[in-house]
């Protein structure tokens, strides 16, 4: 059983931009925690002894967030000076291998049942049926014993899809100096193959597993993970306030007259809601965030310090770090056709019915903006007074 897991979290997170604009990828939150922390206590939970967090572009989050130490493993850091691929990402760790090892993306989300089977049965990779199989690395099996994988085939032989977990024998550290592919990268799916040819590799479906790719899948884990959550206040009600299901109010946290919030809802440290506010769904307000006066916000990611202060309304939105929505500011999050919600200028289908803004980092709204439905807003842009923005910027 593999005792250290490597967790890749260089990625600057292309696709999640202008999210991940200011943090790594893998240290966006759902439902109040990292990525990568979610991927880390899973793995602890598992078994693992050592976690070794494989760091490139904003690295020093990474290492402020995890310290030396993780829920009671040691915690070791290797930079990647470029991002050459995964199977580079996992080379610059690899003078810290010392036995059979698990890989798992920092980018993704576990459980810890199942990569409990998954290191017990190394070497071994993780599976799971998804339906649009062309998007990842499509695995073929025989008799439970993977036969090969091919990286996102034109015409995939099956839905069985590489979830980004492995537990690979000591001998593959020597296995990892593959050659560049056609996306220009070296793949960790092309070091997979050399330990099929060399070593039975145990295929282990995986129960629970999301690929978080694009700001709206951080929505649709968010949903899904919210949905477990225990009522806990700790923080500061006010008595006419009211909380109805099962809401997370985190000390240092503080609800003022008027406010309804109606779980499964994550109020973080040093928010502010109110007064006369109203939160639904399944919705965080990260640290140090406000929602003030006639707001509502529904089933939305307000990050860590944004600012939603006077009679707007959010719905089904990502609001990124210190963003600043101005009064009256209003996301709509539904086409008049019923369609499918597609996200900024290049159309990206969201597959979801309703989906509102991707509203960057420090971006500012004037008063009255309207936003339409799938909007992009890049870091640091900002829109005028009245104005109806139906375009990303």
């Amino acid at each position: 059983m593999p005792v250290q897991a490597i967790i890749l979290a260089a990625g600057r997170g292309t696709r999640m931009r202008p999210l991940s604009d200011p943090v790594p990828k893998p240290m966006l939150p759902v439902a109040g925690k990292p990525i990568a922390a979610r991927v880390a206590e899973a793995a602890v939970a598992a078994g693992v002894d050592e976690l070794v967090f494989v760091v490139g572009h904003r690295s020093e989050v990474v290492e402020s967030y995890f310290g030396s130490e993780y829920r009671g493993v040691p915690v070791e850091y290797a930079l990647q000076d470029t991002q050459a691929g995964t199977a580079d990402a996992v080379a610059a760790a690899a003078d810290r291998v010392d036995g059979p090892f698990a890989v798992l993306n920092g980018d993704n989300v576990y459980d810890a049942r199942s990569l409990a089977r998954l290191f017990e049965s190394a070497p071994a990779v993780g599976y799971t049926r998804v339906d649009n199989p062309g998007e990842y690395g499509v695995i073929s099996t025989d008799g439970g014993v993977v036969t090969g994988i091919v990286e996102k085939p034109a015409d995939p032989p099956s839905h069985v899809v590489n979830t980004g977990a492995y537990a690979f024998p000591e001998h593959a550290r020597d296995l990892l100096d593959v050659p560049t592919s056609e996306r220009g990268e070296r793949e960790l799916t092309d070091v997979l193959r050399r330990v099929i040819d060399a070593d039975d590799v145990t295929g282990v479906a995986v129960d629970e597993w999301a690929d978080l790719g694009h700001p709206w899948d951080l929505l649709d884990v968010n949903e899904r993970l919210l949905a477990r959550q225990d009522r806990r206040v700790a923080g500061e009600v006010d008595g006419d306030a009211t909380l109805r299901g099962d809401v997370v109010v985190e000390r240092g946290a503080t609800i003022d007259a008027g406010v309804v919030v109606e779980g499964p809802a994550l109020v973080r440290d040093g928010a502010t809601v109110g007064p006369n506010a109203y939160v639904r769904g399944a919705t965080v307000i990260g640290a140090d965030a406000s929602v003030g006066h006639g707001v509502e916000i529904k089933n939305s990611l307000l990050l860590d310090g944004a600012n939603v202060n006077h009679l707007s309304y959010v719905g089904d939105s990502l609001v990124g770090h210190g963003a600043n929505l101005g009064a009256g500011t209003v996301v709509a999050n539904l086409r008049h056709d019923g369609a499918d919600v597609l996200a900024g200028d290049d159309d990206q289908p969201t597959d979801r019915r309703k989906f509102g803004a991707v509203v960057g980092p420090r971006v500012k709204t004037g008063i009255n903006t309207s936003l339409s439905p799938g909007v992009v807003l890049a870091t640091d842009s900002w829109t005028a007074p009245g104005e109806v923005v139906g375009s990303d910027r």
